[in-house]
């Protein structure tokens, strides 16, 4: 019973994913999609020649045919207690099967699409938090290149790497690594005609549309945004207090009963003073694992401010504004990219400068252990020094970058020749099928 129940739901999955609907919705339109284009029925071609309304709903339909049979699997799930079931292999295969239903549907001959639209439905259900990753990058490398071919096979790889960072991935038998390696691997393989095109400067671009530019502005703005107000939070509110509430801490004559003194930070020596170094400990232990996350949050942001605000520089070459932002924002990035293995050296050094300065203070007549302190300390404070320095440095680019983003350019000039080109061809579609007689072309 459970390879029967099986069998059918993939059988029902693969039937669901070859619904052509890019060809029938064009076909609804008299137009035969094959003949138009790159002559694929995916979603882009589709926007291409009817209309962005019309390639948005097979977009939305292709991602649902996708998702329809992991949920429908999902639900049957619980039904059955065999490991077919329990570990999600049908769940996964039958995404697979869906997604390969699009590549190679049996109602137009085994001719299909590229499957990113309905590999996004299925995956947007087994991998839900590296989809939205995949998404989000997609998004970015569409508004930087205008080509949706690198746009889709840079998501697929961001999706497979953010997944396979996750220890359980690497499990041969998840069936979802499966799902990640062969549909990836298919993806890029349906993609091989773009590449090529690309290679030659002969590949179609998205249309430079008001839709468009607006998108990239606001990926734009909101990455400098987040951009500046973390960085702004976290080296003016979050280190500031941190310090600040634990030196108050440990000047408290009645301290806090979770917070005790241990004798080497009480009483006073030469070229350091305990007290205060048990409070600067402790918030540097507290402060510490924040680092790999506002690093990475930072290059996040520098990525997709830059990716963004290089297609702008086309529309306004007059302006050196746009130019000045652009030169802004590639030096914050460099700065991040320098800061993040500078920063791993300052915490480094930070085990040496706490380890002789406790062995000082618990033999405060030991010159050897004071002069050693001394020196780690100092080589300490001159790196740390240096990381601050490139976080303010950093802080100052992308507030000048921010300034200046009060000139992003507002025209969609570029719009016009495309809407013109798209709505020639679709009065010479009318006008064909009129001479015809009303009779569908193609």
């Amino acid at each position: 019973m459970p390879w029967l129940a099986a069998f059918l739901t993939l059988l029902t999955a693969y039937l669901i994913g070859a619904i052509p609907f890019g060809f029938l919705i064009a076909r609804m339109r008299g137009v035969n999609i094959f003949e138009h284009g790159s002559g694929n029925i995916g979603a882009t071609n589709v926007g291409r020649i009817l209309g962005k309304p019309l390639g948005f709903l097979v977009f939305v339909l292709d991602c649902t045919k996708g998702a329809i049979p992991v949920a429908l699997a999902s639900a049957l799930a619980p039904l059955f207690t065999t490991d077919l079931w329990t570990r999600g292999y049908v769940e996964v295969a039958a995404g697979l099967t869906a997604f390969l239903g699009h590549l190679f549907p049996v109602y137009l001959k085994f001719r299909g699409g590229k499957g990113v639209a309905t590999g996004l439905g299925a995956v947007s259900i087994l991998l839900p938090l590296p989809t939205v990753i995949a998404f989000a990058v997609w998004a970015v490398v569409l508004c930087a290149t205008r080509f949706m071919a690198v746009a889709s096979i840079v998501a697929v790889l961001v999706l497979c790497a953010t997944h396979l960072r996750l220890p359980s991935s690497w499990d041969w038998e998840e069936p979802r690594t499966w799902f990640c390696l062969i549909a990836g691997t298919l993806v890029i393989v349906k993609h091989r005609d773009n590449l090529g095109r690309l290679v030659r400067g002969t590949e179609n671009q998205i249309k430079d549309s008001s839709l468009m530019q607006q998108l990239t502005k606001s990926l734009h703005m909101l990455a400098l945004g987040l951009w500046f107000g973390s960085s702004v939070f976290f080296s003016f509110i979050v280190a500031f207090s941190l310090f600040g509430s634990f030196d108050a801490l440990t000047q408290q004559k009645d301290r806090e009963t979770w917070f005790p003194q241990p004798i080497m930070y009480r009483g006073t020596a030469d070229d350091v003073d305990p007290v205060k170094e048990q409070g600067t400990r402790a918030a540097g232990f507290a402060i510490g694992p924040m680092f790999l996350a506002y690093f990475a949050l930072q290059g996040a942001c520098g990525f997709i401010a830059l990716a963004t605000a290089l297609p702008m520089l086309k529309h306004e070459q007059e302006s050196r504004v746009h130019r000045w932002r652009v030169n802004f924002l590639i030096i914050a990035v460099l700065l991040v990219l320098v800061g993040w293995p500078l920063e791993r050296k300052v915490s480094a050094l930070r085990i040496p400068r706490n380890e002789s300065t406790e062995a000082y203070l618990l033999d405060r007549g030991d010159a050897a252990k004071r002069d050693e302190m001394k020196d780690a300390r100092a080589e300490f404070g001159r790196w740390h020094l240096y990381s601050v320095l490139l976080n303010l440095a950093t802080i100052v680019f992308v507030t000048g970058a921010m300034a200046m983003s009060g000139n992003l350019p507002s025209g969609a000039g570029a719009d016009q020749p495309g809407a013109q080109a798209t709505g020639r061809l679709r009065s010479q579609l009318v006008d064909g099928d009129e001479a015809s007689g009303g009779k569908t072309p193609g």
